[in-house]
């Protein structure tokens, strides 16, 4: 049975530690002292994260990091200090003569939030005074307004949430802002990306993600750096296109710009975990906020309108293939759909089995698009006689274009496009997704 005492999440701690909690009023911010085998904890009790058990307690230890603790009644549960909460401050953040404009979308994650340091608890940030004053250097490079659009962990973004964002994102662009940023979380930010390369085309400023591998309670937390970087890049470069930014190395002296539709998360946890697959990053830019670019093959500032096209059709699904694949098992979810997205193995393969069932969807009318698993490198029908007969049969092989954004696209452009148009769209370079080089590295 679940108590009365709610962390940031949405689980709550049990009825037995809620009731211990709540008879010496403790919150989130408290000085507490746990006894557990003899040894002693004290520290600031965090707000309960929702994949906490309901038993356990969150403690940031006076090194910084943070202890999660068993609480059972054969524990001591000392209150050593209440918390002091002065009143939030809510006064907007002064405008500057002379600095450009930037809006923050938020839409929730890691980054999306700041510590409060008099209680240690993480907040969402909610207006661009708790942003600033999380990263007062923001105030020093634009003048920063900022809006919630949504507040949700990034495996819960849907459709529906990228048609949202790319309507205020092209709202905003056409007021004429320097450059969007869009705090994300890192999980599901390079399908996002993507989304917006599409849905927005042609946009006539900088619209950057970013994100943090690192919550703001960590000492190693990387969101201010992130984001600050964030803000120099958009008004510092001439550059007009759907980006990530994120670190370049582990350390804060680095950070790159990834193309919308060329970025993918590598890593569940190191703060360089994303890169850019078959292309160079954009942009480089180090802690200074110096900025450099690694191709001139990039869209510039301009004065354009923005139109945002954002329909898409969700009735696409994307597949990885494996050894001993059963069309008995996807039948039905292929044949039903209007197009599906394989990630093949190798130049792009699947078994003989499998290559039936696509043939008989192709035959219905289902758009079947091919990438491969190996990311790096292309796929190419042509080789052997598996691919040759995808190719006969009507199977799109889309060049070094990743999975996922093969999957967005083929989304975007069943919807925006008649059936007989589709396949050329899908072959089509459109957002930089996709190209016949092969990088080497040397």
């Amino acid at each position: 049975m679940q108590g009365q005492i709610r962390g940031t999440g949405n689980m709550t701690y049990s009825e037995t530690l809620s009731q211990r909690l709540q008879a010496m009023e403790a919150g989130e911010g408290s000085r507490l002292s746990v006894t557990v085998n003899g040894l002693v904890y004290e520290g600031t009790l965090m707000p309960h994260h929702q994949f906490s058990d309901p038993d356990v307690i969150v403690l940031k230890m006076k090194s910084g990091y943070n202890v999660g603790i068993r609480v059972g009644q054969e524990n001591q549960l000392l209150l050593l200090e209440k918390p002091n909460k002065p009143a939030r401050l809510q006064r907007e953040a002064q405008r500057k003569e002379g600095l450009k404009d930037l809006v923050l979308i938020g839409t929730g994650g890691t980054i999306a939030s700041y510590v409060d340091y008099r209680t240690g608890a993480v907040h969402p940030a909610l207006s661009t005074a708790d942003m600033v004053n999380a990263v007062p250097e923001l105030g020093e490079e634009a003048n920063i307004r900022a809006r919630v659009l949504f507040s949700i962990f990034s495996e819960n973004m849907s459709v529906q949430h990228w048609q949202e964002l790319a309507e205020a994102v092209a709202d905003e662009l056409n007021s004429g802002v320097e450059g969007v940023i869009i705090p994300h979380g890192t999980d599901t930010m390079g399908y996002t990306a993507a989304a917006l390369s599409f849905m927005l085309g042609d946009v006539n400023r900088p619209v950057t993600l970013v994100g943090a591998q690192r919550s703001s309670d960590r000492p190693s937390s990387d969101a201010s750096s992130n984001l600050l970087a964030a803000a120099r890049f958009n008004v510092r470069s001439d550059a007009a296109e759907v980006g990530v930014l994120m670190h370049d190395t582990p350390s804060d002296d680095h950070f790159a710009v990834h193309r919308g539709t060329r970025v993918r998360k590598m890593h569940t946890s190191r703060r360089d975990a994303f890169q850019s697959i078959n292309s160079p990053p954009l942009a480089s830019m180090d802690s200074q906020g110096s900025v450099s670019f690694n191709t001139d093959d990039y869209r510039r500032k301009g004065q354009r309108r923005v139109q945002a096209r954002t329909e898409m059709d969700t009735d696409v699904v994307l597949l990885q293939y494996y050894p001993g694949m059963s069309p008995r098992r996807f039948e039905g979810l292929i044949t039903d759909s209007r197009g599906v997205v394989i990630s093949g193995s190798g130049l792009g393969h699947v078994n003989d089995e499998m290559l039936v069932l696509l043939q008989k969807a192709v035959a219905k009318g289902v758009k079947v698009v091919m990438t491969s698993q190996c990311l790096h490198g292309q796929t190419n029908l042509n080789v052997y006689a598996t691919g040759r007969d995808l190719l006969k049969a009507g199977v799109i092989p889309v060049a070094d274009m990743l999975p996922e954004t093969a999957y967005v696209k083929l989304m975007w452009a069943l919807a925006n496009h008649d059936d007989s148009e589709v396949e050329k769209v899908m072959r089509t370079p459109l957002c930089g997704e996709m190209g016949d080089r092969r990088e080497i590295d040397v």
